[in-house]
């Protein structure tokens, strides 16, 4: 069984399901709800272990009555967490989540954890054993630790570039893979291959860039090489792109060390994996529909699965 490490983000998500957007003052009645720990680096530990990977999960929860939610649901899922703030009392962040069931669109009010303190801990144990670790470059400290812990033991680097931030020039001669959204954006760097010559120029050695249901532009040293990706009947795009991240990270810890080949199967698995999320509303349903149709949910297609 793969050891995936993620260090980053959790949050407790609150979502509400609505046929449409209320207007200023107005109440409406959700036609679903549901409550999860959500986050980059959390939604993506979720998927690594939903799809066979183990999963710990390095973040700040606390011991605030909310955050008893948080670990009843990672718990559920599997993925061990350990938790940097466990004695702090303040409330975790929360994001409170509007879609639309029209259009799979949504509204976020949260907050990031920025506000918490964390001490780096002892991460020789958590790396132990680890086939990969990805952050999502939430709390930096702890991202700069990681990322150049698993640098000196070997481990192969993933960052969610989901958006720019300021940390981002100090981790990527750490980094490995780098999957970032159309949105991101280094300063005075424009989008499309600028970006991925960007990153190259800092020593990210394979690079990818998600664009919703447009195909992934797969980085090659003859330029970008597009790769389609499954359009379902989408209901909820909340979580896609960690849920993409979660199951590219172990991907990459199954095929490591990478060819283009097995690069551009990693994000084909992951594409299928974060696409199928999008016809379920939340974070967890799409897990518990059906057994997942890619070969990253059944770890006896991969012969590197066990490694």
């Amino acid at each position: 069984m793969s050891r995936v490490l993620l260090a980053g983000l959790c949050t407790l998500d609150v979502l509400q399901l609505v046929e449409r957007y209320p207007a200023d003052n107005e109440k409406v009645t959700a036609l679903a709800q549901t409550v999860a720990a959500g986050g980059p680096a959390t939604n993506a530990a979720a998927t690594v272990a939903h799809l066979g990977g183990s999963a710990v999960l390095l973040t700040a929860v606390g011991r605030h009555p909310l955050a008893a939610g948080i670990h009843a649901d990672l718990a559920q899922l599997g993925v061990h967490l350990s938790d940097l703030s466990a004695d702090d009392p303040g409330a975790p962040p929360v994001s409170s989540i509007v879609v639309s069931a029209g259009t799979g669109n949504r509204a976020v009010v949260s907050t990031n954890g920025a506000a918490r303190t964390l001490t780096v801990p002892d991460l020789a144990p958590l790396l132990a054993g680890a086939a990969a670790v990805q952050v999502d470059g939430h709390y930096p400290e702890l991202a700069t630790a990681v990322l150049t812990e698993a640098r000196r033991r070997g481990i192969p680097t993933v960052l969610d570039a989901g958006s720019w931030k300021p940390v981002i020039p100090q981790l990527l001669p750490l980094l490995d893979v780098v999957v970032c959204s159309a949105d991101f954006r280094p300063p005075g760097v424009a989008g499309g291959p600028p970006v991925a010559a960007y990153l190259s120029a800092h020593g990210v050695g394979w690079i990818a860039v998600s664009r919703g249901a447009e195909p992934l532009l797969r980085w090659t040293p003859g330029g970008f090489v597009a790769q389609p990706v499954p359009r379902p009947a989408v209901l909820d795009t909340l979580g896609a792109g960690d849920i993409l991240h979660g199951a590219l990270t172990l991907a990459v810890a199954r095929r490591w060390p990478l060819t283009d080949a097995a690069f551009a199967e990693a994000l084909d698995e992951a594409a299928a994996v974060a696409s199928r999320s999008c016809a379920f509303f939340g974070t967890r349903a799409w897990m518990s529909a059906s057994p997942a149709a890619n070969p990253a949910a059944d770890p006896a297609a991969d012969p590197a699965a066990g490694a």
